[in-house]
């Protein structure tokens, strides 16, 4: 289904579905809901044997994120990331681990009634959002303490 919508938004723009954007699409789509960057992206499709360069993956990313397939994310670490984007996805958190970079997507009901305060104390209306929440993951966080543990004896 999204590979006919790709194909049918090529076209449109007067592109081709090329067998590399395809691949590079797939890859996303088989990723687990992870946040890929570019060179993840580069080095999964040499793995399976793909005969692609650098250059043509960060060029169809750029592509696909233009076309409103992929959505580039920021954690600011210096590396920008990308997701599928799905159908009716405004609503957007993740928590990002400052120790190991985990990152993990939220969907959370307290979130909602932060917007729909903030909606009612300042009059706007919020069709989209994009929270970051900085924090430590839980194995980071038993790590810590470990080490705190074995630092004390």
């Amino acid at each position: 289904m999204v590979y006919d919508l790709l194909r049918s938004e090529l076209k449109k723009r007067k592109y081709r579905m090329t067998v590399q954007r395809e691949a590079v699409l797939r890859v996303f789509m088989e990723s687990d809901d992870k946040h890929l960057g570019a060179e993840d992206v580069y080095r999964i499709l040499l793995d399976k044997k793909y005969r692609i360069s650098k250059a043509t993956v960060y060029r169809t990313i750029e592509l696909l994120t233009d076309l409103g397939f992929l959505r580039k994310l920021d954690f600011g670490d210096g590396m920008y990331r990308y997701e599928i984007v799905e159908k009716d996805d405004a609503y957007h958190q993740h928590l990002i681990c400052k120790e190991c970079g985990k990152i993990v997507e939220i969907n959370d009901e307290l979130v909602k009634e932060l917007i729909e305060r903030l909606e009612r104390e300042t009059g706007f209306f919020i069709d989209t959002y994009d929270i970051k929440f900085y924090g430590v993951c839980s194995e980071c966080k038993k790590k810590m303490r470990k080490s705190r543990h074995t630092k004390m004896m």
